[in-house]
């Protein structure tokens, strides 16, 4: 199965109606092929529920992103997922070119924490992340595997 979670940018995109971009990148990487489990991290879901509140969506862009994610996997930050915290504890020490044993290829490199969960919970399942900014560049290849989309 294919597995591809979202960066908060790609879903925004989605809410605001941009549907020739998010075609171009469902066509790409099939998001809607029936072998393709598309993901989000809790955090993108909260990020997305606060751009709401914070700009007075009305009706219809709070229905487009609740039909948005009830497709989607959402994966949840839990104290006992060991696995998701190790995982987020060393991508922020690699960003920072601290994590020893294995060396940042360039100057360090500050994470937001929500762009640290998002890229520690596409590690953890083993999912390939899709985003339209160069945040997780560094990660590419290394932890992750990242597609870029550039926004018209």
């Amino acid at each position: 199965m294919n597995r591809i979670i979202l960066d908060t940018n790609m879903c925004l995109a989605y809410v605001r109606g941009q549907s020739d971009f998010y075609e171009a990148v469902d066509q790409k990487l099939g998001l809607q092929k029936p072998d393709t489990l598309v993901i989000i991290s809790v955090v993108t879901k909260a990020e997305l529920l606060s751009l709401g509140i914070m700009n007075g969506w009305g009706e219809k862009k709070l229905s487009t992103l609740e039909k948005l994610l009830n497709k989607m996997y959402i994966i949840d930050i839990n104290e006992n997922d060991a696995d998701l915290i190790e995982a987020y504890a060393k991508i922020d020490a690699y960003s920072q070119g601290r994590l020893q044993g294995i060396p940042l290829d360039m100057s360090a490199r500050n994470m937001g924490k929500n762009d640290l969960w998002i890229a520690a919970t596409a590690y953890v399942a083993n999912a390939e992340l899709v985003t339209t900014d160069s945040d997780f560049d560094h990660l590419n290849e290394k932890w992750i595997t990242v597609h870029k989309f550039e926004l018209e």
